[in-house]
């Protein structure tokens, strides 16, 4: 049986290896609009890494650096 995930698309940010924060959306233009707001946001941060995954299908929807 297939897991419904309602909020599917998972953001998270992490430096260093350590999360610094994650968050949750239903909608991936919401989540993919995050995304690019966490870039400009978080862009200076030492060893910064964003990623975008979508829950339901495992698959990494976009990306930083």
């Amino acid at each position: 049986m297939r897991t419904v995930h309602p909020e599917r698309y998972h953001l998270t940010l992490t430096a260093g290896g350590r999360l610094v924060q994650e968050g949750r959306w239903s909608s991936e233009a919401t989540a993919r609009y995050k995304f690019s707001g966490w870039v400009g946001q978080y862009s200076g941060l030492h060893d910064a890494r964003i990623v975008l995954v979508d829950e339901e299908t495992e698959e990494e929807l976009a990306s930083w650096p």
